[in-house]
């Protein structure tokens, strides 16, 4: 059995994590090195998702449509899921893991952001479910979360990797086919 105290001290950890996270602001430097990343995502995503026909060049107009996308977006996945599979399940570099269990963390973050993804498409977001068990979108989110570690780990903070996630997931959904893909219309987007 659990005693108390580890459960008090789990708490404890993933408070300070989240509190470091959201407050430790991001460098002129680390919003540098969240643009490389996510131009290096571009490079490898977009090419691969046209060529599988994952992606096709889809943008939508609407300004309501836009606005709803880019907000909800922002909240979930982007803060939701970099608040989960970034900064509470990551270490902080005050926490003076070794490398290798760093990479543990990360391997076992990646995994299950992978996971999680067709696991919603069962339970939560059911019109989603086919594209969240696509092979490619789980590679090109298997992909992001990639980027989305190094960025939170090289620099402490949640807000690139948030701005990294938001972008992405906004540019397929308006842009990239990704409405048609889970099921989003104008109907139920109101």
């Amino acid at each position: 059995m659990i005693s108390n105290l580890y459960i008090i001290r789990f708490i404890d950890i993933v408070i300070q994590r989240v509190i470091w996270g959201f407050s430790n602001l991001p460098t002129v430097n680390d919003w540098l090195n969240g643009i490389i990343l996510i131009l290096v995502y571009a490079v490898i995503a977009l090419p691969v998702g046209f060529w599988l026909n994952f992606l096709q060049l889809d943008i939508q107009y609407s300004g309501k449509i836009v606005i709803k996308i880019m907000t909800t977006s922002f909240i979930a996945p982007a803060i939701l899921e970099e608040l989960v599979f970034r900064v509470v399940l990551l270490p902080q570099s005050s926490e003076y893991v070794s490398f290798k269990a760093l990479l543990v963390y990360s391997i076992i973050s990646l995994l299950l952001f992978i996971i999680y993804h067709p696991l919603n498409g069962i339970t939560f977001f059911p019109a989603g479910r086919k594209t969240f068990f696509n092979p490619v979108f789980l590679f090109l989110a298997a992909l992001l979360g990639l980027i989305c570690t190094i960025a939170y780990l090289r620099s402490g903070s949640i807000w690139i990797s948030v701005v990294i996630h938001w972008l992405t997931v906004v540019t397929w959904l308006l842009c990239f086919g990704g409405m048609k893909k889970l099921k989003i219309t104008q109907q139920n987007i109101q």
